[in-house]
Formats: structure tokens, sequence, C-alpha cells
């Protein structure tokens, strides 16, 4: 059911209709129901996977948290007869108990996942490796991927290692834990929630509250009009750019380069409104994915600002523990001794990145152009902060430089284009030919073709890209606005004026919509990961 479908919007009215009518202690129970509804019409099948998380899950949480118990138990009968030395050697014990009992949880459902997502990726490459040596390949499975199984997947692990470091009291109801699994707005694209977040928030009774409701369609008809009137609309010139690449080159690539960048940014960020927008509506806050990363002036900054809910979750879970892991802290002590604790813990900090950065590439697909683009990430990252002392004294050199609006704008610009370029590997699938897309923007050919009207052959219109600009201007400006103070918040003190502009929002998106002949109401791109 897609969030564009009438269909799905049918099913929201209904269900915040019942949310709303029913007591406010089944409200939960409302979602829980809700929740499964949306997620079948994905493929009854799909929902045999998100109950074996659901239930594998919940199992190893109540484990785990016996575990914790019965060693926090044994501590306090003990406590005057244990040495430190004694607790401290039991709490190993009991820890590697614990570890072993998370791994099991670990295993299953990355197992699933990994199995699932990557097993044809995996036999690809076996049969090119094969094929060098003249022996045949093996046949490629065509395997199920249900629909967000990355997101609640991800989110669901996140819950079990937090279960583990004891940073969060596990949910004891399983009809409860499968909501905080299930929730239906996240299933598509996120954001990936943790469980002292939203937990408590699913299942607590909510107040019909006019400004939050409100608050949350207004959320939503603006993730309508990115989604429908910039998104859809930018992906008519993408599908002619990415279909014949022989034909588009040169200066087409700057171009795709930009308007994937238009398109991602709507799509991601539109689906992102309306997943908070519907929880909103519902009192239900969910965490923000984006900061307005294309204001960002490194790569860094703009990874803070992207994607912020995956990009937390995988320094958590992923980043820190390989940082401290016992090999990485040999290597930290043994290196400190040769060459001195800076090099140490970098030398530590780029291993750490460049093994995220991998399953960062590979979290958003099977495919070697998501580990170059992984690992591209991560190359830059790890230039730029060698780089950081360089930058230094050229910014206390040039300190009026560094505080104008334009070089500030140019590092902007800069960081885009350069986020930009490492993207289209995501477009073109194909870590060669993206290359050599590259290396033919060098030339400039097709600029000349592009200025005189070239850009008109790709599906679009003079008034499509009036309208995409207007709603790019529309998208900046909001942003610019929201830095200071939610816009939303000064609408809220000028009711007429808020229901005049939601109005107009309203009828941009009926009228100018990518719909019809030679649109698509697309899925949302995030979904396939």
């Amino acid at each position: 059911m897609l969030f564009t479908s009438y269909g799905f919007i049918a099913f929201l009215c209904i269900l915040l209709l019942v949310y709303y009518i029913v007591p406010k202690k089944l409200q939960w129970i409302t979602l829980l129901v809700g929740s499964y509804v949306f997620y079948a019409f994905a493929g009854l099948e799909c929902l045999v996977f998100i109950l074996f998380t659901t239930v594998s899950a919940y199992a190893i949480s109540m484990l785990t948290h016996k575990a914790i118990i019965k060693e926090n138990a044994y501590i306090d009968a003990n406590k005057e007869s244990l040495s430190k030395e004694e607790r401290k050697a039991y709490r190993a014990r009991a820890k590697k108990k614990r570890f072993r009992i998370l791994l099991v949880g670990l295993v299953l459902n990355f197992g699933v996942l990994a199995v699932l997502k990557y097993t044809a990726f995996a036999v690809n490459n076996v049969n090119t490796l094969v094929g060098l040596f003249g022996a045949e390949g093996f046949s490629i499975p065509s395997l199920l991927l249900p629909m967000g199984i990355s997101f609640y997947t991800f989110q669901t692990m996140g819950y079990l290692i937090d279960v583990y470091r004891a940073k969060v009291e596990p949910e004891k109801n399983p009809a409860k834990f499968a909501l905080f699994v299930s929730f239906f707005p996240q299933l598509v694209q996120g954001p990936i929630s943790r469980f002292s977040d939203l937990g408590k928030q699913l299942t607590a009774p909510h107040k019909f509250s006019g400004k939050a409701f409100t608050f949350g369609l207004q959320r939503i008809l603006w993730g309508y009009f990115k989604k429908l009137v910039i998104a859809d609309r930018v992906l008519v010139a993408m599908n002619t750019l990415l279909d014949s690449p022989d034909e588009y080159k040169g200066a087409y690539v700057l171009l795709l380069i930009i308007l994937y960048s238009v398109q991602i940014y709507a799509d991601f960020t539109g689906g992102i409104d309306i997943t908070i927008g519907i929880a909103e509506a519902m009192g239900i806050k969910l965490a923000e994915n984006f900061d307005r990363p294309f204001s960002s002036r490194s790569t860094k900054e703009y990874w803070r600002r992207w994607h912020i809910t995956m990009g937390t979750w995988f320094k958590d879970y992923i980043f820190l523990p390989i940082s401290v892991t016992r090999p990485m802290m040999k290597l930290n002590k043994a290196m400190a001794g040769k060459f001195g604790r800076v090099a140490a813990s970098k030398t530590v900090a780029y291993i750490a990145s460049g093994v995220t950065w991998f399953l960062t590439g590979l979290w958003h697909g099977a495919g070697w152009n998501f580990i170059v683009w992984g690992l591209l990430n991560c190359l830059i990252i790890m230039v730029s902060e060698s780089l950081e002392p360089t930058y230094k004294k050229f910014h206390d050199k040039f300190p009026r430089l560094m505080s104008s609006a334009f070089y500030g704008g140019f590092m902007s610009v800069r960081t885009f284009m350069l986020m930009g370029l490492v993207r289209s590997l995501d477009c073109y699938r194909n870590v060669g030919l993206t290359f050599s897309m590259w290396g033919s923007m060098l030339t400039f050919k097709g600029m000349g073709e592009i200025l005189s009207g070239g850009i008109f052959k790709l599906g679009l219109t003079a008034a499509d890209f009036i309208i995409i600009l207007c709603g790019v201007a529309v998208v900046f400006a909001v942003s610019k606005l929201s830095a200071r103070q939610s816009v939303r918040e000064r609408l809220y003190q000028r009711p007429v004026v808020s229901a005049v502009l939601c109005g107009l929002l309203f009828i941009a998106v009926i009228t100018f919509g990518a719909y019809g002949v030679g649109y698509d109401a697309s899925q949302f791109i995030y979904n396939q990961f």
C-alpha cells in the first residue's frame, strides 16, 4: 500500500477516526491491528518474517533480562562474602553468558536479512569468480524481500543490544512489543527509532489535541508536496538520463547529479514528513531524520544532518563497539608505543570507520556500487579529518573570509556537489559505468546542447521545470525559516494565514502533483533499502 495511493489515504482516515473513538486504553491495540493490516497489503507472506523477528527478539530480550536479574541478585546476596576481584570475575562470566544469548538473536535476525537481501549478490559474485576458470556457475535463486525488513530489523536489533547493555527495561507484553516492531508509518523508510524514545509513547493513552492533530496533517501535506510535486516530476528526467547513459554524457552527468540530489531529498524527506506527521496526528513524537543537510559545510557535517537515525545507529552499535574490542585495544596499545597515542587512536578510528561505512553501503543495497559508495564516503571523511590542521591554519590566516557568507556558501555548494558525485553510484548502479561518466564530465561535452534546449529532451516541458524550480524555492525558503523557529509554530499564531497557506499547498499538490501519462506516483526511493 503506497503512501501516495488513494487506498492508503482512506486507510489512514479510517484508522485515525477509530484511534480517537475507541477508549484510550485500546488505542495501542488499534495501532497494532492497523499496522498488521497495512503490512498485509505488502503480501501476506511478508507477515511471516516480521512475526519471526518479533517472536525471536521478544524471547531473546526476556532471556537476557532474566540473566541480568539473576546476576544482580547473586551479587546482592553475596556482596559481603565476595571480594572486589571475585565480583568482577563473576560479572565478566555473566556478561559472556548474556552476550551468547544476544548473539543468538543477532545471528537469527541478521541471518534472515542477509539470506533474503544478499544471496543473489553473493551467488552472482561466486559465478563471476568460477567463470574465470571456465566452471559452470550456480543458479541465482529468486527470494522474497519483505517491505521494510532492513528498517524493522535494525530497529529491533538495536533494542536487543540496549536490553543486553541494561539501558532499557524490556517490554514484557508481547503484543505491545509487536507494535514497537511493526508501527506502520516507519516500515516504509524509517526513521529507525529507539525503544527508550518510542516504546512507552506507542502504548500510552493519547488525548485528542487539536494543535498536534493539525500539525500532523500539515506535516503530511508538506510531505506529499515534496514527493508528488517535486520528486516524482524529476523522476521522469532521471529515467531518461539513466535509460541512455551513452547518449547523455559530459555535462548531462552534472545535470543528473543536481537533479538526483533534488529528487532524493524531496522523496526521502517527503516520506519522512508523512511518517512523522502521521505519528504526530496520533500524539506520538518520532525522531527527526534530517536537519538541513544541504547547508552542510563538510562531509562529516553532512552525515550528521542526513538520515540521522541511521547514522546514530551505525555509530552506537557498530563503530563504537568495534573501537573498544579487544583486538582494537591491543592494536592501539602496540601502536601507541611505537608511533604515539595520536597515530594509534587515529588508526583504530579509521579501521572502525572503514568497517562501519562498508556495512552502511551494504545496508543500502546488495551491489558493489553501494559498497564503493560507502567506502568513498569513508575515504572523503578521513582525508578531510587528516587535513583539518591545514584547514585551521588557513582559517586562522583569513578570519574575515571564513566568516563571510560567500565562503560559507562556497563550502556548502562544494559539499553538495561532492556528495552528489558520490551519490551518482546509486543512480548508475555500476561502478565502472559511474567512473566512466565521471570522466566524461571533464570534457563538458553536451553543455552547449543543454543550454540550447537539450534539457527539454528529458521528457519534461518548460512548465515542468518551472514547477520544479518553484517547488525547490519553496522548500529552500521553509528550510531557512525553520532554522530560526518552527514555521508551523509561527503559523499557529496566525490561524487565518495558516489556513490560507495550507489551502494553497493542498491545491498545489492536487494541481501540480505528478499524475497521469508520463508520470508516476512511485514508491519511495528508500523503500528499496
